[in-house]
Parts: structure tokens; C-alpha cells; sequence
């Protein structure tokens, strides 16, 4: 089979079309996967070591945009299909599946002008304006979450749950061997990320793929206040770009033993080897926590679409898998708190932990490509 997976911009779009592009290699040996993303996206980077092929349209995004950027998007909307449609007749797919973010809109337009089978898959609670789009022009919509069947024809959507890339199964104990396999556990040993000492509390922080300043700021507040658990703490911080340098320096100032990066592709060990994530509530997020096990401090990003990142913070609030701060609650004291207490209580952690590992879909991936091989056996 050959499939195309369009979508990206951010890792939340571009991480569970990775996954469905790992399961439909799995499905069937020979099968191909074509990404299909802009040249502003992660994708660029992410894609670059060419594991899977990538070509890139001049899709916009419309959200933020002022009055006349957004005539401007509407504008090259036929120009952004037109380039679709060309790539979709070179590589003669068999199957569309669109992942959210502003070029998986111009390509199930071009595969339904070609006639071609098409799915998409939503990540949140609440659908974006691209999904809310698109499911008139699908013939199977995928969703993460019960509540999400609401807003898509009844008839043609299916509850999955979200994809999680294989990488992320690799070497977590808290998973049945069926999810792993000797190729995972030997990938993740040869990343960069080494398990610190055994008597050490590790925090995982990270704002998703581009870091987040205002988590970053007051993880600088916090570390005055962590002083008398310093010798117990291991700190594993992904900042983005931007305050690398700033964050870095905290931490040495400090005295802290902290490994800080801009970003890591070695996200399996990273979870493997934390205590307590402290993160942004994304889709794609909170499914690696499930999947993984781990108890963490969401803190919704305050301006997501239709204030998805809240809803999917308080599901896991209300069944005992999460502690939330809200960002406009936010202050370096009450994060402080807050992770002394989780500190000082396993117990709590424990709990949240067992929690999550009851929300995970560790097939959502494999589901998906089941159901996209049995579209193609339908009837046009």
C-alpha cells in the first residue's frame, strides 16, 4: 500500500502521523508512506534524516493572522491544492490520511479531487477548524477521545485513540512485552540520555516541541525553593531554542544536576528514567503519559485552540491520573509546592501512575491502519 500522511507545523500533528507511518510499515512489508507538510513546520527538521519521504506545499495557517493575511491564505488556497494534486499523481497513494495543521487541508481537497480514499484523525477533545472542515470531504474520521464523536458524521467515526511513535514503547518497563520489541530496546539504548543514579528524583520538563518560555521562567523561580532536596534531584529539561542559554545557567548557578537541551529526540529514555513530567497538556502529550505511565504537573497552554489543552488536563485531573496548575495560576511558589509535596508523598505518584496507565491505547496506531486497509476495500 501506498499512503500519504499530511499535516504537521507542531509535534502534536506531526508525532501521531509518524506513529500511523511506523504501523503501516509493520502491517505489510513493501508498503510505502509519503509526509506531505510545509517548509515553516517541525517536519523540516524532524523528517530531515529521511526515514520517511517528505514534500512540502506553501500552506498557511489562517489562525492569528490578521483580516488581510487570512484573505491572503483563502487567496492561495487553489494554488496549494494545485501543488497537492501534483504530488499526490506522482506518487499514486491508495489512501489520504490527514493529521491536522494547515497542509493536511489543501491535501484531502486534492485526494478528493482524485478520487482517492480518504481518513483523518483527531488528536483533541475538540476538533480544529481544518477537521471541522474536513470530515465532509472523509470517508473515515478517526478520534482520540470518546467525547470528540459528537462533533463527526456517527456513521464513519471510529474512537482510537492517539497514535504514540513506536520509539516512545522503547524500554518502558511499565508496558507488557507485547509492546516492545529487542529493535526498540536497542534503539533506546544507544541515545543520549543516561539513567542517573538510582537514589535520584528525576524531573522531566518540557513545553512541547518548542519549549515553553513561561514554564521555563518559573522553573528558574522554583530552584531557589528546592535548595534543601538538591543532592536527591536530577533534572532533564528540553527549553527550545530560545532560552537554552538562560535555563542553562540556573541550573549551574544553582548547583543543580541538570541535562538542558533545546530539544530531545530521545524522548523513550527521557520518560523511562522520570519521576515526575512536568509539561504542557497536548494531545500527543498526554498520550505518551498514559502510555508511559508517568505522574505529572500539566499546565494547559492558556491560548490552544477552543481551550482544548484545559479539557485534556481536567479529564486527567477528574480521574486521579494528573495534577493540573493552570498557566494564569501559575507562579514559581505554587510549583514549588507542588512538587515537594509530589516529592514527598510516592504514594500519590504511585497512584496517578496506575491512573494514567488506565487511559492508554498503546494500538491506536495499529487500529488506525486496520481501519484504513479496510476503506480500501470498499466500494467507491
Amino acid at each position: 500500500m501506498r499512503c500519504v500522511i499530511a499535516g504537521g507545523g507542531t509535534g502534536g500533528h506531526l508525532f501521531p502521523g509518524i506513529a500511523i507511518a511506523e504501523a503501516f510499515f509493520e502491517k505489510e512489508m513493501g508498503n510505502e508512506v509519503l509526509f506531505i507538510g510545509t517548509d515553516k513546520g517541525i517536519e523540516t527538521r524532524v523528517l530531515a534524516e529521511g526515514r520517511f519521504p517528505l514534500r512540502t506545499i506553501q500552506a498557511r495557517p489562517m489562525r492569528g493572522r490578521s483580516f488581510l493575511e487570512k484573505i491572503k491564505v483563502l487567496w492561495n488556497i487553489p494554488m496549494t491544492v494545485s501543488e497537492a494534486i501534483s504530488i499526490l499523481k506522482g506518487f499514486r497513494p491508495q489512501i489520504v490520511l490527514g493529521v491536522g495543521g494547515y497542509a493536511s487541508g489543501p491535501t484531502l481537497l486534492a485526494a478528493f479531487l482524485l478520487r482517492l480514499k480518504r481518513a483523518i484523525h483527531e488528536q483533541n477533545v475538540v476538533p480544529g477548524m481544518t477537521n471541522h472542515v474536513l470530515r465532509w470531504f472523509s470517508q473515515r474520521v478517526f478520534v482520540s477521545f470518546e467525547e470528540t464523536k459528537k462533533y463527526f458524521p456517527e456513521k464513519k467515526t471510529i474512537v482510537t485513540g492517539m497514535p504514540v511513535r513506536r520509539e516512545i514503547f522503547a524500554c518502558l518497563p511499565c508496558l507488557p512485552p507485547a509492546y516492545r520489541t529487542g529493535r526498540d530496546r536497542q534503539a533506546a539504548g544507544k541515545e543520549g540520555v543516561k539513567k542517573p543514579r538510582e537514589n535520584r528524583f528525576t524531573l522531566l520538563i518540557f513545553g512541547g516541541s518548542a519549549g515553553a518560555r513561561r514554564i521555563n521562567q518559573k522553573m528558574m523561580e522554583v530552584l531557589g525553593q528546592l535548595q534543601e532536596i538538591k543532592s536527591s534531584l536530577k533534572f532533564i529539561h528540553q527549553t527550545g531554542k530560545e532560552d537554552i542559554d538562560l535555563v542553562s545557567e540556573a541550573y549551574q548557578k544553582g548547583g543543580f544536576d541538570a541535562l538542558v537541551k533545546p530539544f530531545f529526540d530521545e524522548m523513550a529514555m527521557c520518560y523511562q528514567i522520570s519521576d515526575l513530567v512536568i509539561c504542557r497538556s497536548g494531545a500527543s502529550t498526554i498520550a505518551e503519559l498514559a502510555v508511559c505511565g508517568k505522574a505529572a504537573i500539566l499546565i494547559p497552554y492558556p491560548y490552544a485552540a477552543h481551550n482544548h489543552q484545559f479539557i485534556n488536563a481536567k479529564q486527567l485531573v477528574e480521574s486521579g491520573a494528573a495534577v493540573m496548575i493552570r498557566d494564569e495560576e501559575l507562579s514559581g511558589p505554587l510549583l514549588a509546592k507542588t512538587i515537594l509535596h509530589l516529592f514527598n508523598h510516592p504514594e500519590e505518584r504511585e497512584r496517578m501512575e496506575n491512573a494514567i496507565l488506565q487511559l492508554g491505547r498503546p494500538k491506536a496506531a495499529q487500529e488506525i491502519v486496520d481501519h484504513c486497509y479496510a476503506l480500501l476495500g470498499e466500494k467507491k
